[in-house]
């Protein structure tokens, strides 16, 4: 909407797509046709321009804003253009930057000379939620941070701007389902958040329009796979508040799929203009509903019904969002994962072996951790044992070797004894018994160890019978979570299955209350016209009494007449025929 003017463009003729540019002026209520001229870029080049549904027109000035839409051939990344009312001539704009992958089903509003786009669904019909600026006077794009989770990936939703700051998101359709929730994104915060609202909600619906018109805004038709809602609903966005506005008959243009609806301002009005939409072929058909403001609504009407009336231009206030959202920070950083990266560093260098750590802590860590320790503890253990038997061995048989054979040579010597043979067998014998005491030194020594390895054994395995004990606690502890964890799942499951039925019967129980709210308004209007056409009748029968009883007052007045007739007939008969005179009756 520019001024008095309504700008179409666009949209399925039911056999093609379609890329004629329609101006409906309200003053006049007359359709104007515009030729297709496109401008010529400064270098010489001349854009395609494309038949395209599904795309966003946003008034700025006295130029409409054109932003994407499903084309044929379609591109890889959304366009824009903008159409100049006085000149209407359209023309495209050179983007750049960070430009959004092409899509349809989308929403854009215009914060001052910033637009803002949400979500709609790409050429592959893969469902988006990605949030992206366009500023207007640099014709660059940027990707919008924000924090919170966010709507889920949608198209078909609608979109409005409140004080050019809370961005507001609702419904629309999903991957798998029809929505009916309400978003709010703070741009001061960059934080989503979705809004608890009160009152009879609206059933899911995609295909929606919206117009916010100061608090309220205005949502009209819309529906699901299965079935179309007429009704208009308003949202009022400080009380976050639903309410029903009007539910219109089943010929009105918001039953229809597709249509487009524009606010209007005229002096204490508001008037929302409803065009085109397809049901079983597509309508040309326009409709206007008046709403007083601060008051509730009026139907729908047509528009050659209506007067023209003379519009006023509503020029919301132009808080610019570019510099906000041009300087805003970066929500992730790097700099806390280097720090914790490092300190994760420093400390695994610090730390103790493995072994030793787990001599500290032989009742926490893993049954891995605790079966190396028990390997590495058997091999040390092993290896100490051993290591000093074998060295012992060895000197010891070379020493214990020597003695049988020495034995036998001396019981096989000579039975003589000489002086140098006495001598010989006493340095023998002392030699003998150093041996045996060295001997049983190193006997002593290796039973000892053999005690102290006994002990360290014994040691080891009751550590090891411990830690034992101590991981079948764990896995007796690990299969009782599993088991209260399995629990839990089945009775997750069962509440899903709950709260999925409590939800279907709420979304049962909503329908059939709009339902039978529209029925009691259809039946209020019934009434009011059955009773003004007993007043009718009462006043026609009241008029038609008074008829009866002139009727009959005249009827008694010609009775009257008759019988004076009658007496001067008799009288005339008494007389004699002489006296009697030729009369005319």
């Amino acid at each position: 909407m520019v001024g008095s003017k309504m700008i179409v463009f666009g949209g399925d003729s039911g056999n093609h797509l379609l890329d004629d540019t329609k101006i409906l002026s309200l003053d006049k209520l007359t359709w104007d046709s515009v030729a297709s001229k496109v401008r010529v870029s400064p270098a010489g080049r001349r854009a395609q321009f494309r038949p395209c549904k599904g795309h966003c027109l946003v008034p700025w000035g006295k130029t409409v804003i054109l932003v994407g839409g499903k084309s044929e051939p379609s591109s890889d990344r959304i366009s824009v253009w903008t159409f100049n009312t006085e000149t209407e001539i359209w023309s495209h704009m050179e983007a750049k930057g960070d430009i959004p992958v092409a899509r349809s089903g989308h929403t854009v509003t215009r914060a001052g000379p910033v637009l803002i786009l949400f979500g709609g669904e790409d050429t592959k019909g893969k469902k988006l939620h990605d949030l992206h600026m366009f500023d207007l006077k640099s014709l660059t794009w940027l990707p919008l941070n924000y924090k919170g989770a966010g709507p889920s990936p949608r198209s078909n939703h609608v979109a409005a701007l409140y004080d050019d700051r809370i961005l507001l998101i609702f419904g629309g359709q999903s991957k798998s389902k029809t929505l009916n929730d309400v978003h709010a994104l703070d741009f001061e915060t960059m934080v989503w958040s979705r809004m608890r609202t009160h009152g009879h909600h609206p059933s899911p619906r995609a295909g929606c329009c919206g117009a916010l018109c100061g608090t309220k805004w205005y949502i009209a038709g819309g529906g699901s796979k299965k079935r179309r809602h007429p009704e208009t609903w308003v949202f009022d966005v400080l009380e976050s508040k639903w309410s029903v506005c009007v539910v219109p008959p089943s010929s009105s243009i918001t039953t229809k799929k597709g249509f487009s609806m524009v606010p209007l301002y005229y002096r204490d009005k508001i008037v929302l203009v409803s065009f085109g939409g397809n049901k079983k072929e597509p309508s040309d058909k326009v409709e206007v509903l008046v709403v007083l403001q601060n008051e509730h609504c009026f139907s729908w009407r047509s528009a050659p019904d209506a007067e023209p009336l003379m519009y006023e231009d509503s020029s919301p206030s132009s808080k610019e969002l570019a510099d906000h959202l041009n300087n805003c920070d970066p929500l992730y950083s790097n700099s806390v994962a280097r720090h914790s990266l490092a300190t994760t560093v420093e400390s695994s260098s610090g730390r103790k072996s493995l072994p030793d750590s787990l001599l500290h802590n032989s009742k926490v860590g893993g049954s891995s951790l605790r079966r190396q320790f028990r390997q590495e503890e058997e091999c040390s253990l092993a290896q100490k044992l051993q290591k000093p038997i074998d060295d012992d061995k060895y000197k010891d048989v070379d020493d214990c070797s020597e003695l049988p054979s020495f034995a036998n040579q001396k019981q096989r010597s000579d039975t003589y004894h000489s002086p140098d043979a006495d001598a010989k067998t006493k340095r023998v014998g002392r030699s003998s018994s150093d041996i045996n005491h060295q001997h049983d030194t190193k006997i002593a020594n290796l039973v000892r160890r053999n005690m102290a390895l006994e002990e360290q054994l014994s040691a080891a395995m009751a550590s090891k019978d411990e830690a034992e004990k101590n991981l079948s606690l764990v896995i007796d502890t690990k299969e009782e979570l599993e088991r209260r964890l399995a629990e839990r799942d089945r009775e997750v499951v069962a509440l899903k299955e709950k709260v999925g039925g409590l939800e279907q019967a709420h979304e049962d129980s909503n329908n059939a209350s709009n339902t039978v709210h529209a029925d009691n308004v259809r039946l209020e209007r019934e009434v009011a016209f059955l009773k003004a056409v007993m007043d009718e009748t009462q006043k026609e029968l009241h008029s038609t009494r008074g008829v009866l009883a002139g009727e009959r007052a005249r009827a008694f007045q010609l009775q009257v007449e008759v019988f004076h007739l009658k007496q001067r007939l008799q009288s005339m008969d008494g007389r004699s025929p002489t006296q009697r005179k030729p009369q005319n009756l």
